[in-house]
């Protein structure tokens, strides 16, 4: 990706030190989603690996995920999948319960919300650990799809989430 793009896209995420605590240096997002040109040369970048790739549906991770993924899908003609926090959707759901660095979670997706054979992206605002990521791509598989790529907004680098991923192609714009 163009170097210059990567400096301007930094230029307009706020770095918020010690928050949601204390010794954490939180990037927030969303001074870069109020900038329509920043916003629209986002998500430019983060389609270009998939451009050719005929992606049927896009997953995005609740909440953030919310932002990027279906605006994703819209650019690249396919649709939108919503993977939910339990006790959100409403028809048949499969689940998958992941490993977090205390305790455990849980995501949800409709259970007709992905044909066998479909190519699947899956977005979300950001890489961390990897564990949200690598459930969301666990329920696409589950369900008969081909998981095509993740591609994030931002990945936090030390955190080895990309490691987690071992075996599926990671796009990620910004890294810290």
């Amino acid at each position: 990706m163009d170097a210059q793009l990567v400096e301007n896209l930094k230029k307009e995420i706020r770095e918020v030190p010690d928050w949601p605590k204390k010794g954490i240096l939180f990037y927030d997002i969303t001074t870069l989603l109020k900038q329509g040109d920043c916003f629209a040369q986002a998500i430019d970048a983060l389609i270009e690996p998939y451009k050719g790739a005929k992606i049927d549906v896009v997953l995005g991770m609740e909440a953030r995920g919310f932002i990027f993924a279906p605006t994703v899908a819209y650019a690249l003609g396919a649709g939108f999948v919503p993977v939910r926090k339990p006790g959100k959707l409403p028809a048949e759901k499969l689940h998958v319960e992941y490993a977090l660095e205390y305790g455990t979670d849980k995501l949800e997706i409709h259970k007709d919300a992905v044909a066998p054979g479909q190519r699947a992206l899956i977005v979300d605002d950001l890489i961390a650990t990897g564990g949200t990521a690598k459930a969301a791509a666990e329920l696409a598989e589950s369900m008969g799809a081909r998981v095509e790529g993740l591609a994030f907004m931002v990945e936090l680098a030390a955190l080895k989430g990309r490691d987690k991923l071992d075996g599926y192609a990671v796009h990620s714009l910004l890294r810290y």
